[in-house]
């Protein structure tokens, strides 16, 4: 039976992020979908823990190396290669000849809201991506632009859009105010998360930000001192404690600086919640006018958004809904199999 084998090694990463939900529900979503006949496998690099596959019901095989070991060997084109039909890679960690995802093109736009070691990095694998990967699959044309112009190569380049997960409706008290801007994402430099906090003073409700800490030392409650602002960070959450925070929500702020697709504004937008997001190309073009849209690094319009937000009519969330209701991870994977398949 042939196999189509995915590198979830992003699901065991320290901080998974958006990568790490895109891996996943792509995944499942893969094994649902899969023609008669074939099978979906994962694969992660090799670790002396004994963690469970990470995907119940798809099963899960190690590599012989460590992960940074992986990353080398990939990175000069050197084996291990999975052993597998197809291949899929839903981040640049990927040997040749793998279908992979590129979710953004921030190391080229945006170096300054990485590590320097992470710029590299990204930027090398990227390059062999369109180099030598069997295709490259994008969520958004507006990162297809991008990558066009930075890192041009002759590897064919699919735009697949991610899809809106269901978030559980469990019944969870997380002593939140009862009226908040939400915000959701890892806190780094990129999300933009300075910039909302400076903003929030003028808006007049408290922040609440929901995400696990990442690099570059962003202290939101420093931040909070400093503006004003009242601030509650819950770090990482469950995926039901992220849906009782995003359903209780007056509106999601997405001011991020860069971003390849931006999941958090498309489940904000299923559920109704009104949305503000950043000039970024790829969230205009995700939310295709159902959001209010403010300049990037500018708190005093970033308030001018929330507040307009706070006032939005029915039709924009109607809008927004049925904009949300045109991403499914089962359509995802359809097209994500047809690329697998030419």
């Amino acid at each position: 039976m042939p196999a189509l084998a995915v590198l979830t090694e992003q699901l065991v990463a320290p901080v998974p992020g958006g990568t790490g939900r895109y891996t996943r529900e792509l995944t499942a979503a893969l094994a649902a979908a899969a023609p008669e006949g074939w099978r979906v496998e994962g694969r992660t690099a090799w670790r002396r823990d004994t963690r469970p596959a990470a995907i119940p019901g798809i099963r899960t095989r190690r590599l012989p190396l460590p992960r940074r070991a992986l990353a080398l060997a990939w990175e000069r084109g050197l084996p291990p290669r999975p052993r597998a039909d197809s291949l899929h890679a839903p981040t640049p960690l990927a040997p040749d000849g793998a279908v992979v995802t590129i979710h953004d093109t921030v190391p080229y736009t945006h170096p300054e809201t990485l590590t320097p070691r992470g710029v590299v990095w990204h930027r090398r694998m990227i390059e062999r991506a369109v180099t030598r990967a069997r295709a490259v699959v994008v969520p958004t044309h507006a990162v297809a632009e991008e990558l066009a112009r930075f890192a041009p190569g002759p590897a064919p380049v699919h735009v697949i859009g991610h899809g809106v997960t269901a978030l559980p409706t469990a019944d969870v008290d997380l002593g939140l105010p009862r009226e908040y801007v939400l915000a959701i994402g890892t806190v780094e430099p990129r999300k933009g998360l300075d910039v909302l906090v400076e903003a929030m003073p003028a808006v007049g409700l408290p922040l609440v930000v929901a995400g696990p800490p990442g690099w570059g030392n962003v202290d939101l409650r420093a931040l909070a001192a400093r503006s004003g602002a009242e601030v509650h960070v819950l770090g990482r959450v469950t995926d039901a404690e992220l849906g009782a925070a995003l359903r209780g929500a007056a509106v999601l702020a997405v001011p991020s600086r860069a971003e390849g697709f931006g999941l958090p504004l498309l489940e904000a937008m299923a559920e109704g919640v009104p949305v503000v997001h950043s000039d970024a190309p790829a969230l205009v073009e995700v939310a295709a006018g159902t959001g209010v849209v403010a300049r990037r690094d500018d708190p005093h319009d970033l308030a001018r958004a929330v507040r307009a937000a706070l006032e939005s009519p029915d039709e924009r969330v109607t809008r927004a809904r049925a904009r949300a209701a045109e991403f499914t991870w089962t359509r995802a994977a359809a097209r994500v199999w047809a690329v697998h398949l030419e």
